[in-house]
This record gives structure tokens, sequence and C-alpha cells, in this order.
């Protein structure tokens, strides 16, 4: 049976590299019609509290030219969902964010932060924007998830992809995402996955029957580079669909 897994091309990066000099170039809408082109399911964009890539500004500009969904990643506070009830993206991923961070550096703490996530959640849904939550692979964050009634996670891959970097503990973090990913599923919650996935690593996730999404950003912009960024989505949705069959 084949799984057939949407790919989310994150583009933060290339605002990463516009804002380094200033400017316009790279444009960031031209990457997200080149993604869209080469076979993107979706457009991922997380608009830091410090604005450190992408913008309001960018996010409008975005959805004004592509035709498949929008996820935006954003931190859990009403400043950041007032800017996605302004824009109404398809789905909103609720990441933690630390300022002094170089990128994001675990799941959120879904127990710990229930009472204010509720609210926020809420808001959300009542607006008609889906809502995912970027979680660790852990059953209590799971059970967090289904209380407060949220029907979508993104599980993080982060520990994975290290450890296959390093050539250490892959099957202890495999085997955490795929627990993971029946409990979810046992609880009605449809699993995405994401942080860290490359070319290299990407075949073991994809394989786990019931991910229904992966969400891939820094590697293929930095691929993109040398290969151009239609040929590295190319490539890796053939990798993702092999890995599916």
């Amino acid at each position: 049976m084949i799984n057939n897994i949407r790919l989310g091309v994150n583009i933060d990066h290339v605002a990463t590299l516009r804002n380094a000099r200033g400017g316009n170039d790279p444009q960031i809408t031209r990457a997200a019609i080149i993604a869209e082109n080469a076979g993107a399911d979706l457009i991922t964009v997380h608009v830091r509290e410090d604005r450190r890539h992408v913008n309001e500004n960018d996010l409008k500009s975005i959805l004004s030219v592509i035709k498949i969904p929008l996820n935006l990643e954003i931190a859990a506070n009403p400043d950041m969902i007032e800017i996605a009830n302004r824009y109404k993206p398809h789905s909103v991923c609720f990441v933690p964010e630390n300022r002094k961070e170089i990128t994001t550096e675990g799941g959120l703490d879904v127990s710990k932060n229930f009472n204010k996530l509720e609210k926020l959640v809420k808001d959300e849904l009542d607006n008609d924007i889906n809502v995912t939550l970027f979680i660790d692979p852990d059953k209590d964050q799971i059970i967090a998830t289904k209380d407060l009634g949220v029907k979508v996670v993104e599980l993080h891959t982060g520990a994975y992809a290290e450890g296959y970097g390093m050539q250490l503990n892959i099957e202890t973090e495999l085997n955490k995402i795929k627990e993971a990913v029946q409990i979810a599923n046992d609880f009605n919650i449809n699993c995405h996955a994401g942080h860290g996935l490359n070319f290299e690593n990407v075949s073991l996730i994809a394989s786990i029957p019931n991910i229904k999404e992966l969400n891939i950003g820094h590697f293929l912009i930095s691929d993109a580079i040398f290969n151009g960024l239609e040929n590295s989505i190319f490539k890796m949705k053939k990798i993702i669909k092999e890995s599916t069959i």
C-alpha cells in the first residue's frame, strides 16, 4: 500500500539570505512559485517574534502568488495569533520559540502550557484555521494534545536526525517516533513530521505508516544553492515516494 505523504517546503531561509544583505533578492515569492511548480504540496514559513527571516509582508506576498496551502509556524502568544487571524493561512503550527536559539530546539510542552494553549487553539479554530502542535514524540504530549481537541501533531525529528548523522541512537529515536505515531493514530490524531530531514535520513521516517506530511526547509534551501530548488524538491519527492511503497 502506498502512503501518499505530502511535502511541505519551508522557505524561511530564502528570506534569511535576503536579510543578510538587505534589499529584495533573493525573492521569497519566486521561491514559493518554484516550489509549487516543482510539486510541493504546501509552503511552510515561520514568522518569528524577532522577524529574523520571514515577516508579515512576506506572508502577504506569498499568499497572493501560491495556489497550494500555506502552513504558518508561530509561537503560541496573542501577538502571533493576531497575525494568523489577519492573514488566514490554511493552517497554523504552534512551535516553541526562544529568541537566542538558532533553530527550533525541541517540541512544544503541551502539558505544561495546556491552559494557555486551550484559549489560543479555540481562537484559531473559531477563525476556521487548522491547528497543528509541534511536539516531541512523547506519549504524555500526545495525550495532552488529545485533551486539547487538536487533531494534528508534527513530530519533532531533530533527535533522530542528529543521531543519524553521528550513527548514534538511530533505532532508539526512530522507535520513539514509531510509537508516537501509533499512539496518535489510536487517538485519531494525524501525524506530520519534520526537523533535520535530508536525502539520507528521510526514508526511514517516510516509511512509517500513518505519517501524512513532512515539512523540510533548511536542507532543501541549502541543496538548492548547488542544484537548484526545483531539482532539490524533485529529488526529495522521489525519495519520499520510493520510501512509501
